[in-house]
């Protein structure tokens, strides 16, 4: 949450939703000895993943982010809407030996993980997401993580019956003491989440921590790994880095903002 709003709302949420102890890390790996940390970061610095993936990592935070969800390498972890597979490129070798990773979106990434076995062979299956059409996310209870990055927007760009359809599908595939992990640019405190999600693809993080709460979760960490206090969060965040799609006029200044503010949290199912 935003430490602008943090000592207004938290302790809101708190009096409704007590906190969780955090996950603890196990150290299993496929080569004995290792940690946790070392093997996502094995996955992190892969020599699959391209340079300009790569260049996003100052601002995407991919091993905090996964060590503050709790990720650890037997989990079946589900990945929605993965899109280009940033995230996936690390995912998928993280828990290629002892896990499953199942991704759930777009026909288009099941044709990516055909194209490319050598890094997404071991995907255990592509499975259809499309909310609110779309929402079956496996058997009950099946899930040990589900994460989710930058797209809870589009869902309430649907409807906010999309998104919390999304949410409810969620916990219903989690195992009790299952997470779900959302990453999700960050818009103004108590802003119009409905105009917010349309015109800047960005939602206010109390909306998001209020329906998580409402579909039954509870609150098991908030961090600021991700936060960019640079940006305005007043304007599409396409417009900044690495879409920049805006006028040429303003890459320069955008640049140096970097890329979006946004929120990481972390839900439990009790």
């Amino acid at each position: 949450m935003s430490h602008r709003i943090r000592n207004l709302l938290l302790p809101l949420l708190l009096a409704s939703a007590p906190l969780l102890p955090g996950l603890a890390l196990a150290a299993t790996a496929p080569a004995a000895g290792n940690s946790i940390p070392m093997q996502l970061q094995h996955a992190v610095d892969g020599r699959w993943r391209s340079p300009a993936h790569k260049a996003r990592d100052r601002y995407r935070h991919p091993l905090q982010t996964l060590q503050f969800f709790g990720i650890k390498p037997d989990m079946t972890v589900i990945e929605l809407d993965p899109g280009g597979g940033w995230y996936s490129e690390i995912l998928a070798p993280f828990l290629y030996h002892h896990g499953h990773l199942i991704e759930a979106g777009s026909p288009r990434f099941a044709d990516k993980v055909k194209a490319n076995p050598a890094l997404f062979g071991h995907v255990e299956k592509v499975i259809p997401f499309t909310p609110p059409l779309q929402l079956d996310l496996g058997p009950a209870n099946s899930a040990d993580m589900v994460l989710t990055f930058r797209n809870t927007h589009d869902w309430l760009n649907r409807s906010p019956d999309a998104l919390a359809a999304a949410f409810k599908s969620v916990f219903d595939v989690l195992k009790p003491g299952g997470v779900f992990g959302v990453v999700e640019h960050r818009a103004k405190p108590f802003a119009d989440p409905v105009e917010s999600a349309r015109l800047l693809h960005r939602i206010p993080e109390d909306y998001l921590l209020a329906l998580a709460l409402k579909t039954g979760f509870r609150l098991g960490g908030i961090s600021e790994i991700n936060a960019n206090p640079k940006d305005p969060e007043d304007i599409n965040v396409h417009r900044l880095p690495p879409d920049l799609a805006g006028p040429e006029s303003e890459h320069a200044r955008l640049k140096a903002v970097g890329e979006s503010d946004r929120m990481t949290l972390r839900f439990v199912k009790p």
